[in-house]
């Protein structure tokens, strides 16, 4: 503290230095002194600091004076309070001055003060502002002085919109003393009232609120000259901004008035109008409503409000896009264009409606989705025909609006499937459009304006999203007009980059035999831009070439089969002129080792594109580049690029020649293996493998042996895909040079693989690489790995289970994998199969423990699906014996045995499986379990379903009559076999669910309802055109009269909203209301049941209600684009208030509403707060038990992160609920910590949507 206050006093001491320069130093090092966190001022240090800062603000010298001001602001936070306000006193004072020049200072320096005030609920703030405020409301309320006024009007909208909440006392004074100035001759004085307005009315009350519209509705009725009209048009528009969420209920009154002033001839009040009915559209989207039809045709007939230009003698020399004209050179294209853009009147204002126009049409087209089909009719039309507009500013205005209309048009994610777009849908109508949309965008793109070409190249880019291959027709007019800008030198470079970025879209967005005929006319533009001078023009140029390569010479539908001889169709005569030319501009980039990053890794990528595609004409080059790429392998920036693009070239149908390389570059790929590099590890697996199987004949036996040394660390269950990928290596190394794997390699390889078999993470891709790994082994006779040795170390784990008891249940889970490890093994071991069998059949007979039990009867399953075992004896009574311990995993194991052996030889064990079920009610589950094995086992496979179809009747009939068994889990497994049937006999077997449907039985409509369900799969399939045609029939049961029916029909539902959104999308407006009526909490169904001396309630209804909502969570993700939010939002409110599990999902909603639509949620801010503030003041009582204290904490997190999404939303800390809540929040020591995390992790990870639930 000492040493601090001796530093200060030292500089202190300079500060009144004669020298400016010694005075500058000495507040610079103050200055930085101040910064520091660790700081600390004893009380006499702290007054001297302040009087001397206070003092240099008058200094003369303006340097001196603007480092003083600066040093205020981390001066605030170390000084205490009553200093802070003598500061503010002085620096008042300071702004009555006569001197302009400390008026100006201080008022920075307030400006400072208040930007670095503490936003905690501590007095400080609260003490200045008051004190600040009654000074600015009389200096404004002076008007002797305008400077002092505007400055006054400045520092008073910083206060409000930092500290509004805490000046509520003021806000009656500080509204008086602001509405006269709306009538301040001086348009600087309104227009910064206006600001301090739109602040003030974030935190008043709605009676303040009520007087300041119709203090402003009554000065338009009234107004007497355009200019007072204009001024409190502009305060509506930038309240509405401001305060959106407050605004809605005031616009029944405001929106008619702002409409009729809109048609005045006045231009600046009718761009004026324009921008307060944009804030309508964007801000109060509900309320707007009713007056979007009069909105769109007052911005239809303003957007082409022109009155002091001609534009007919332009239209009568364009001829409409006449095709001869484009075909002359780049310059006359660009008269017509060009003669308008250079007309200048520096008094036509008329540009400013148009623009204003333009802007509210496309804030209208990005918030009414429902619209679409009227916008395409009536404004798609009217924006295509402004393409002309002279004025660069409007014109990218229209063409950003026209691209908006195009984004709205995109189809969601979840229905890009392959349909055709309905008669009158948007995209049919964007399809009819496009002649048009092309020769408008054409003639921008040929003009001079850079900006405008800019967005029409946006534009049309957005067109190939939003109608994929719409282009066909017209690409070559398009190619025609972008080569002229690539081959020009004066074209600038982000205009080049923009252009070949959209060409790279044009190229992929197209069939290859489509855009084939146009790569004579591209590819010369193209290749001048490899050589252009600019980095970033030459790296896009070798990504549009790389994208041409694929388009001359397509190897997408080459099939390259076992030992034959693979004819690749040549490229067109016409186009093998290029090839050269390609090849060459991309080695002089390959070669060069002075070059951007980004190009060398373009030009590394087309290179191997080129060999890839053109091997055949390239041999003689061979011998100079792929050199080269040895170069880049070892340079450990160009590395991984390289192993892609080497992939590449080997997995080419031509077959490259790679001997010039392999053999060194097979021991630099082999020292990646050992690298920390995850992707290029993979990258490298993945290319050794390649040369594995195209290359095995040239690759030293040695060499690979030493590369497969290094592949044993990556077979571990730490990271799964890395395993499999590296399995895949060994399979193909087993199937093609055997030899490599020496006795070290195996002694190495085979620990690790036995240990990944065994482990209980083995799933998917990697147990697939596995089972080919063990039958690759076999199969291949690798000494150390025969069947009967393979077999004994996969079961060696089961026989050491009992020694394990921490691992047990681990061990179990292995099972299932390890079974069909020793199955794979088994199968690929030819005679002796069925003797395996009989040994394990021996173990499921007479077990020595439940492990050997399971182990055994999972090993029977997995031999028995692939080989017939029906002529094994007592082979059933052994399976069903196992249906009787008490252990539940034997049982299970049991009745997936029974299925799995089944598949084997239907008609020997299908029909006995029948029977039993039918006999043996007390085994009914099982043996219905072992029947699903059956159907999802056949149905993956042609061969299946053809050798299951035979059966389908006699299952169906048995099925049927087990529709109403009493115990659910029996009723569930019958509709999953019931729905797995119908996806093969669709046109058969629908009628009958339909049929069940109108059952008098509930259980029986149960079990149909839950059957549709499991129709309903994400990927396409033969039913989907019959599900779409009776989908509102087999929705019927959400209007069941019983419970149970309707909860597994809202089930039903959001499957078929989560896997095939497209299904039920039409149905919504019926829908919905249904879902909606089942979120309310219904009394009848709340019962009470007595509990010893306790009572306790019990609510029937919870689960049907926690169905309504997952249906809405889901709906968010695939269909928000039908929804009403508001309606939704009104029940996810409803929720909030709702049962523990309902409230942690409807907190989910919250926080995807807050990113999907922030405006609508931030007009209901208020209603969503309160709810969540309850639970994170919500007390559990003291005598809970400890997992009501944890189902609490949880809920309170959840409250949170639901606040957080909420803080996320644009303008949201201007809400004074929330950033109270906050604040209160923040005061909890418990929920403090928590919360800040919550915000840290939501910034830290804002590309990943953290608010998604897991639906699988």
């Amino acid at each position: 503290m000492a040493s601090v206050s001796y530093q200060i006093a030292n500089l202190l001491e300079k500060m009144t230095s004669n020298d400016k320069d010694f005075r500058f130093m000495a507040t610079n090092d103050l200055m930085t002194e101040l910064q520091k966190d660790s700081i600390k001022l004893d009380d006499d240090s702290e007054r001297k600091v302040v009087k001397m800062l206070l003092r240099l603000l008058e200094d003369k010298n303006g340097e001196v004076q603007n480092l003083a001001v600066k040093c205020l602001g981390p001066l605030v936070n170390k000084v205490k309070e009553y200093q802070v306000e003598g500061i503010v006193e002085t620096l008042c004072a300071n702004m009555l001055s006569e001197t302009e020049q400390l008026r100006d200072i201080s008022s920075i320096g307030l400006k400072t003060v208040i930007s670095e005030l503490p936003l905690g609920s501590n007095t400080l703030a609260a003490n200045v502002c008051k004190k600040i405020t009654g000074r600015l409301s009389s200096a404004i309320e002076k008007q002797e002085d305008v400077s002092v006024q505007l400055e006054a009007l400045d520092i008073l909208a910083d206060l409000l919109s930092r500290f509004g909440g805490l000046l509520i006392s003021f806000h009656p004074m500080l509204l008086n003393s602001l509405l006269p100035q709306l009538a301040s001759p001086r348009q600087a004085v309104r227009k910064r009232t206006i600001v301090a307005l739109s602040h003030l009315v974030m935190s008043c009350n709605a009676t303040l609120y009520n007087k300041l519209i119709d203090h402003l509705l009554e000065g338009l009725a009234s107004s007497p000259s355009p200019s007072v009209s204009r001024t409190h048009i502009q305060c509506i528009a930038s309240v509405c901004r401001q305060a959106g969420h407050r605004f809605g209920e005031q616009l029944w009154r405001v929106a008619p008035q702002v409409l009729e002033h809109s048609t005045n001839p006045d231009e600046e009040l009718r761009e004026h109008c324009l921008q307060a009915l944009e804030a309508f559209v964007l801000k109060c989207p509900k309320e707007v409503q009713p007056h979007i039809p009069t909105i769109i045709e007052l911005c239809l007939k303003m957007v082409t409000y022109d009155p002091n230009y001609n534009y007919e003698d332009e239209e009568a020399g364009a001829g409409g896009e006449d095709e001869d004209m484009e075909d002359e050179s780049f310059a006359p294209d660009a008269e017509p264009d060009s003669d308008s853009e250079e007309y200048s009147d520096d008094d036509d204002m008329s540009w400013k409606v148009r623009r204003a126009a333009a802007k509210c049409l496309e804030s209208v087209i990005t918030t009414r989705h429902e619209l679409l089909v009227d916008m395409y009719q009536t404004v798609s039309p009217a924006l295509i025909a402004r393409f002309k507009e002279r004025e660069e500013n409007v014109k990218c205005d229209i063409l950003s609006a026209y691209t908006a209309l195009l984004r709205a048009t995109r189809p969601p994610p979840s229905l890009q499937m392959p349909m055709a777009p309905s008669e009158n849908s948007p995209q049919a109508l964007l399809i009819q459009r496009v002649p048009g949309i092309v020769r408008g965008a054409l003639r921008v793109i040929r003009g001079r304006s850079v900006r405008a070409r800019g967005a029409a190249l946006a534009l049309l880019r957005e067109l190939l999203a939003a109608a994929p291959g719409c282009l066909t027709d017209h690409a070559d007019r398009v190619i025609r007009a972008l080569t002229p800008a690539l081959t020009d030198k004066s074209t600038a470079s982000s205009m080049k980059i923009e252009t070949l970025v959209f060409v790279v879209c044009l190229l992929r967005g197209h069939p290859a035999a489509v855009m084939r005929k146009h790569v004579a006319a591209l590819a010369p533009a193209v290749l001048a831009c490899v050589h252009d001078p600019f980095y970033k023009v030459t790296a896009e140029a070798l990504r549009v070439l790389q994208t041409l390569v694929k388009v001359i010479r397509p190897l997408d539908n080459v099939t390259i089969s076992e030992g034959e001889d693979i004819l690749v169709e040549p490229p067109p005569e016409d186009l093998q002129r290029f090839i050269p030319e390609m090849y060459q501009c991309t080695l002089v980039r390959l070669r060069a080792t002075d070059m951007d990053q980004e190009v060398k890794e373009r030009a590394i990528a087309a290179c191997g594109q080129l060999l890839c595609h053109f091997g055949d004409f390239l041999k003689t080059e061979l011998p100079v580049c792929l050199p080269i790429f040895l170069e880049r392998l070892r340079n450990e920036i160009t590395r991984l690029t390289t192993v892609k693009s080497l992939t590449k070239v080997a997995s080419s149908p031509l077959r490259i020649d790679l001997t010039p390389i392999l053999s060194d570059a097979i021991p630099i790929l082999g020292s990646f293996l050992r690298k920390n590099q995850r992707a290029l590890k993979l990258s490298t697996l993945v290319l050794l493998d390649t040369l594995v199987q195209n290359y095995s004949d040239t690759i030293s036996i040695e060499l690979l042996s030493k590369v497969l040394m290094e592949v044993p660390p990556l077979v571990c269950e730490s990271d799964l895909h890395c395993a499999q990928t590296a399995l895949t290596l060994v399979r193909g190394a087993c199937l093609r040079c055997p030899a490599a794997l020496t006795d070290d390699a195996r002694a190495a390889l085979t620990p690790n693989i036995l240990a990944l078999a065994k482990s209980p993470l083995l799933q998917g891709g990697a147990l697939k690489a596995m089972l080919g790994v063990l039958s690759a082994l076999v199969s291949a006779d690798v000494a150390g790995c025969s069947r009967r040795e393979l077999l004994a170390l996969l079961v060696a784990p089961v026989h050491r289970s009992h020694e394990h008891n921490a691992t047990a249940h681990h061990m179990k889970q292995a099972f299932h994998s390890l079974a069909k490890c020793v199955g794979a093994v088994v199968m690929e071991g030819g005679e002796d199969a069925l003797e395996v069998v009989r040994d394990f059949l021996r173990d499921a007979h007479t077990p020595p423990s439940d492990a050997h039990h399971m182990f055994a009867l999972l090993a029977l399953a997995e031999i028995g699906r692939h080989l017939d075992l029906s002529s094994i004896p007592n082979l059933k009574e052994v399976l069903l014996n196992s249906f009787t311990p008490s252990s539940e995993e034997i049982k299970s194991a049991a009745s997936y045995a029974l299925g799995s052996v089944a598949v084997g030889n239907l008609p020997k064990f299908l029909p006995f499986i029948l029977g039993e079920i039918e006999a043996q009610p007390k085994r009914q589950y099982l043996l219905l379990h072992s029947l699903r094995e059956i159907i999802s086992c056949e149905s993956c496979t042609p061969e299946g379903v053809a050798a299951l179809r035979p059966f389908i009747p006699e299952i169906w009939v048995q099925l049927s009559k087990h529709c109403q068994c009493v115990e659910e889990g029996s009723r569930n497994v019958v509709a999953e076999c019931l729905g797995k049937l119908c996806l093969l006999e669709p046109q058969t077997l629908l009628p009958h669910i339909k049929e069940f449907l109108r059952s008098p039985e509930p259980l029986t409509r149960t079990t149909a309802v839950t059957a549709v369900k499991f129709t309903i799969s994400d990927q396409p399939q033969a039913i989907d055109p019959l599900l779409r045609s009776c989908m509102s029939e087999l929705l019927v049961p959400l209007r069941d009269p019983e419970l149970g029916v309707r909860r597994v029909a809202l089930v039903a539902f959001n499957s078929a909203a989560h896997n095939k959104p497209s299904l039920i999308r039409g149905l919504l407006p019926q829908v919905l209301p249904t879902i909606y009526a089942e979120t309310k909490v219904k009394k009848e169904l709340i019962r009470e049941v007595e509990m010893g001396p306790f009572k306790h309630s019990v609510d029937d209804g919870l689960d049907l209600r926690k169905a309504a909502f997952e249906c809405m969570y889901t709906l968010l993700g695939t269909c928000l684009d039908r929804l009403d939010v508001f309606e939704f939002l009104r029940h996810v409110e409803d929720g909030l208030r709702d049962h523990y599990d309902i409230k942690m999902l409807t907190y989910l909603m919250c926080a995807r509403l807050a990113q999907l639509c922030p405006a609508v949620v931030l007009q209901r801010l208020e209603s969503l707060v309160e709810p969540l503030r309850a639970t994170c003041t919500m007390k559990v009582k003291a005598n809970s038990v400890k997992q009501e204290y944890e189902k609490q904490d949880e809920l309170k997190r959840s409250a949170l992160r639901a606040a957080a999404a909420l803080l996320q939303i644009p303008e949201a800390e201007k809400n004074p609920h929330l950033m109270d809540f906050v604040t209160q929040i923040k005061s909890f020591p418990d929920l403090q910590p928590i919360f800040e995390s919550i915000l840290k992790d939501s910034s830290a990870g804002s590309g990943v949507d953290s608010n998604l639930m897991d639906q699988s």
